[in-house]
């Protein structure tokens, strides 16, 4: 039900007033799949145009299991995983720029790289492309940069915030002494230039992490002591969820010129579950995803007041666990589908598609007015998909090409995305390999624990001998992930053989 306050306004005209939230058929859902039990307010599930990302559950360590978008069904119970640390995965994050590069945090306090093949893997995954070490508390919060090729930013419990490189494998930027407790979350701003944090501390921080500078502060924006979220929105706003001192559930818009006074404060329901928003820049809608709740209710941010628009509720029976959100690029522009939610239930994950209803006008185009899911007609599903497609839906997106590179950024340049056109659909870029190239990787410093002795062969293993070792060991493991991609192939081949003679 919409919040009361909500429910008494005048109707509004807003193209996305009727948007509709559908879960999928059972056979196009990911069944069978052990969900991490972890107490974290992560979102434990990542999507991208190519797969979906899920923390799942695992004994001696911590995991994810990777699945492309297609291998729908029952999982096999020995799907390879994503294994490399010793705690459970806190969070992960694909890369913006690299369909096939993921980013993991977790409990053992370092952040790992991973590369994902197109293929899907005969063994567990357990190198990763490179390990990020600089935390001395487990790691709870990852987050790609949006326009800076191999910017990453990782956030742990020992209230730090550091900026990686991960093309070089070093630390840009720690941001150490601004938080005085707990970080519950950070978001980036649509060009990467400013960060938004929220703190156990009750303090909302807007932060320019190269000046290493604080240029906005706000306490206590909700009065509760529930945790708090913050993201940035359209025209560098702020929106936040929280609890008041009743612990009701509200949420608020920001504008950092004033920054004293919300813009907008509305409170919700007394539910006690986290609300985690997912912005959807294009559209200026949020969508608000509580975990343990059955319900996603979105709500368009606008110009107007009361600024912030109640539009509708998806309801479902169960709770959820965690939520996905793709990336528009991945959307189905041909469907009117404005966002898709890769919702976690115990055992599985549903994907529930979020479409904006369109008619089809009495000329035969299609029209746009309307609230109401309604029959369309044959010739307008056998029109090409260029034709069906609505312009006013779908402006231009960010793509996976960055604007910068991660120098440029760091010497103070700043870049908007790149945008793509959705017209024709988007057709995910094959599988690019990140390389790392370590600076000055033998000047490093040794990690901090109890020295070893140096025998006589540490001190005659020259650099030269050094490298020769990495080389070989690069082309043996090039050899052996060519071979699993072979037999993957043949074993794809065997079962579809076997399913033929069926």
């Amino acid at each position: 039900c919409p919040p009361p306050a909500m429910s008494r306004r005048v109707v509004r005209q807003s193209k996305f007033r009727h948007v509709f939230g559908q879960p999928v058929k059972a056979d196009q859902m990911y069944e069978d799949i052990r969900v991490s039990k972890v107490t974290c307010d992560s979102s434990f599930c990542a999507v991208n145009p190519k797969f979906v990302a899920i923390i799942v559950e695992s004994g001696g360590g911590g995991a994810f299991i990777v699945l492309p978008l297609a291998k729908t069904g029952r999982v096999d119970k020995n799907h390879p995983l994503v294994t490399g640390h010793t705690a459970p995965v806190l969070d992960i994050d694909w890369c913006p720029h690299n369909d096939n590069v993921i980013a993991s945090a977790s409990e053992d306090t370092t952040v790992m790289v991973w590369q994902i093949p197109d293929y899907v893997p005969v063994r567990n995954i357990t190198e990763p492309v490179v390990t990020l070490e600089g935390h001395s508390k487990r790691v709870s919060i990852i987050s790609w940069h949006p326009t800076a090729r191999n910017v990453l930013l990782s956030a742990g419990c020992d209230n730090l915030v550091i900026l990686w490189n991960v093309g070089t494998g070093e630390m840009l930027l720690a941001l150490d002494d601004m938080h005085t407790d707990l970080i519950y979350n950070v978001g980036w701003n649509r060009n990467g230039s400013l960060l938004v944090t929220t703190c156990k501390d009750k303090k909302v921080r807007v932060i320019d992490p190269r000046k290493q500078q604080i240029i906005a502060e706000k306490t206590k924006p909700h009065d509760g002591t529930r945790p708090i979220r913050a993201i940035f929105v359209a025209d560098g706003k702020i929106f936040t969820t929280g609890f008041s001192k009743m612990s009701e559930r509200q949420l608020g818009l920001w504008d950092l010129k004033n920054f004293e006074e919300p813009i907008a404060l509305q409170e919700m329901d007394t539910s006690n579950g986290v609300l985690l928003p997912f912005y959807d820049a294009d559209s200026s809608i949020v969508y608000l995803c509580g975990k343990g709740d059955s319900s996603i209710r979105y709500f368009e941010i606008t110009d107007e007041a009361p600024y912030v628009h109640y539009l509708n509720t998806y309801s479902s029976k169960e709770p959820q666990r965690g939520m996905g959100f793709m990336p528009k690029r991945g959307l189905d522009v041909s469907k009117c589908e404005i966002a898709r939610f890769f919702k976690l239930h115990e055992r599985k994950c549903e994907p529930i598609v979020m479409t904006v209803p369109r008619k089809v006008s009495p000329g035969g185009v299609p029209g746009r007015s309307g609230g109401h899911t309604l029959h369309i007609s044959l010739w307008y599903l056998s029109l090409p998909q260029s034709d069906l497609f609505q312009d006013d839906l779908y402006p231009d997106t960010p793509g996976p090409e960055p604007a910068l590179e991660a120098d440029e950024w760091l010497s103070g340049k700043d870049a908007e995305p790149i945008l793509i056109s959705l017209r024709d659909g988007y057709v995910p870029i094959k599988n690019r390999e990140l390389k790392v190239v370590k600076k000055n990787i033998l000047d490093s410093k040794p990690p901090p624990g109890p020295r070893r002795s140096h025998s006589t062969c540490d001190s005659d293993f020259s650099q030269p001998a050094l490298e020769e070792v990495m080389e070989e060991i690069r082309a043996l493991k090039e050899m052996v992930q060519a071979q699993e991609k072979r037999i993957s192939d043949l074993e794809n081949k065997l079962c579809q053989f076997t399913n033929g003679t069926d």
